[in-house]
């Protein structure tokens, strides 16, 4: 008998693959009383519903969603602040709730949900104790307030995360007495409290590493071991090991038990992203023609997270202004130098520049500490060489070679929602360079400024804008190297004008200036969820001294189609000369990311 008991369910399941069930014939969902807003939370989180939006037709799995629906829609009650609901779920005209597991309905034609909110409740009584000295908990959890759930639990985690923040790490609730007056129609909560020791760091406990060396985790997280416990310490210790770029995971954990020192260890568990990449660029731009790049990263060279990057470039190709240009960079960063959020940086350029007022090549070494404050701010400063031989002037007949050595000094701001594709806030960047000339050149400065704003207009709207300024005070313009010097024109300054076409001359030589102004404006708009466009307005203006002698200023306005990838947007911009002497017509820029 035992193998025909087994044969049964084998054929059903068998039948079951065979034959695909039907769709449920009929739904329906209904709330008599309550909000719009509780109504649309409900069908949200209705599992039914969803079942039927997917065309589900099992009977069984119709029939378990069924059961587990009453579950799932008391607590959106519950959150809501009503505490009395009537809630029916009927198969068929059978109540789900009084179908019996073992006689699961073998057809199922129609399900009707209704439900009916009750009253809503309101806060009695509002208690969590002990709170921690300067707990304020939401003014949502106070008498006379609707009895949310949600802000039950938001007032728990707040007290909670007080008591962490004071070193208490076991804080845990460990009692609570929650009742519903249904004649009063209001929900009296007392929740106890235990905080626990005040604990302090101990070890961290690297795990899940293979190439990294552990004590250099130790290092980029920078935990301070034997400090009082804070749970700030533990998030900046993993954005720390984040940003390396070493890890595809990082996650730390609290030990479950408290050493008998009083101090707390916290593992760091980490998954090794692959040590090597490659990738590659494109940009076009109307005058300058194609720009091809491409780099080799390592994340750990030498086993202690350190990035070393080479990269390459070739732009230039199929200009109609100057010739090829060709860059080599190699940069070597090794995190957690000097203190855990100091980096130390090391990169060396060789470049040529084929432009149509000079031609030049040089090479540029640094070596910086970069220091990142906070999430938003970021410095560095440190040592640079620059050698640059330069031909300029009339027929290119004079030149120059300009060695220099550099004190280069940057601050970032960046408090922008998304880097690629911002919507909202705010960027600032600035450099200050002082050069002292060992040939070529005397001493001097050279400072930049780059802002930029964005705010959201609606849903489908952004109001971007940018100025940027750029200085070199010191050397005559024939003394200043051309890679110090500014110009204005193309993708990155004054769209619509050709590439470098703003300049100055001077003594019939023609040049980049010692002073540079350039704005933009962008309004960008959400079409679809994959498409976007953008109108915008440039100009930009470059003096021949800083913001003296021979100046001149050109603008640019246009339109543009954005694509968004999983890389950022795809940039396309046609852009006209509206101001000005420099134009030729219209300009074609197609690149990744945004302008600015």
């Amino acid at each position: 008998m035992r193998p025909a008991i087994c044969a049964g369910p084998v054929l059903a399941v068998m039948l079951g693959l065979g034959t695909p069930a039907a769709a449920l014939e009929t739904f329906q969902f209904r709330l008599t009383g309550g909000t719009a807003d509780l109504e649309t939370a409900l069908q949200r989180a209705s599992l039914l519903a969803q079942a039927n939006a997917q065309g589900v037709g099992d009977p069984l799995e119709l029939f378990a969603t069924a059961r587990a629906e009453y579950g799932r829609l008391i607590g959106v009650f519950y959150e809501a602040g009503y505490y009395a609901p009537q809630i029916s779920v009927r198969i068929d005209g059978r109540e789900a709730a009084d179908i019996s597991p073992l006689e699961p309905p073998e057809r199922v034609d129609d399900i009707t949900v209704s439900m009916v909110p009750g009253p809503a409740f309101a806060f009695g009584r509002a208690q969590i104790a002990p709170l921690a000295d300067g707990t304020e908990l939401p003014g949502g959890f106070a008498a006379g307030q609707p009895a949310r759930s949600t802000v039950i639990r938001d007032a728990t985690g707040t007290a909670l995360d007080q008591w962490r923040a004071q070193g208490h790490a076991k804080a845990a609730p460990t009692g609570q007495a929650i009742t519903a007056n249904h004649p009063a129609q209001s929900l009296d909560v007392a929740i106890t409290l235990t905080p626990g020791p005040r604990l302090r760091f101990g070890a961290l406990q690297p795990e899940g590493q293979q190439a990294v060396r552990p004590e250099r985790i130790v290092e980029i997280a920078g935990l301070p071991t034997g400090e009082v416990f804070d749970p700030e310490d533990i998030d900046r210790a993993t954005q720390r090991l984040r940003a390396t770029g070493t890890f595809s995971s990082v996650a730390l954990r609290e030990a479950e038990d408290v050493n008998a020192n009083g101090s707390l260890d916290i593992s760091a568990a980490v998954v090794e992203a692959p040590p090597r990449r490659i990738g590659a660029g494109l940009e076009y731009d109307t005058e300058r023609g194609v720009k091809l790049s491409g780099f080799w990263l390592h994340r750990n060279l030498l086993g202690g997270a350190e990035r070393f990057r080479i990269e390459g470039m070739i732009d230039g190709i199929g200009a109609n202004v100057g010739g090829l240009d060709y860059s080599l960079q190699l940069d070597f960063a090794r995190p957690a130098t000097l203190t855990p959020d100091t980096t130390l940086t090391i990169g060396v350029e060789i470049e040529t520049e084929s432009e149509a007022d000079f031609d030049a090549r040089r090479i540029r070494a640094d070596a910086l500490l970069v220091h990142r404050y906070s999430d938003k701010l970021t410095f560095s400063g440190g040592l640079g060489l620059l050698a640059e031989r330069a031909d300029f002037g009339p027929g290119l007949g004079i030149r120059r070679d300009y060695r220099l050595v550099l004190l280069p000094l940057a601050a970032t701001w960046d408090g922008r929602d998304d880097i690629t594709n911002p919507t909202q806030g705010l960027y600032a960047s600035g450099t200050l360079t002082p050069f002292f000339g060992s040939s070529g050149t005397g001493a001097g400065v050279q400072a930049t400024t780059d802002l930029r704003g964005y705010y959201p207009l609606g849903d489908r709207l952004v109001l971007a804008g940018r100025a940027q300024f750029g200085v070199v005070q010191g050397p005559a313009l024939a003394d200043t190297p051309r890679d110090f010097l500014f110009y204005s024109g193309g993708g990155g300054t004054v769209r619509g004008q050709p590439y470098r076409s703003l300049g100055v001359t001077s003594g019939g030589v023609t040049s980049g200036g010692q002073g540079f102004v350039a704005s933009s404006v962008e309004l960008r708009m959400r079409a679809t969820e994959t498409l976007g466009l953008a109108a915008f307005l440039d100009a930009g203006y470059v003096t021949e001294g800083a913001f003296s002698g021979a100046s001149d200023w050109h603008a640019g306005a246009g339109l543009g189609l954005r694509y968004d990838t999983v890389i950022g947007p795809l940039r396309l911009d046609v852009g006209l000369p509206v101001g000005g002497g420099t134009g030729k017509g219209a300009q074609l820029y197609l690149g990744i990311g945004q302008a600015f």
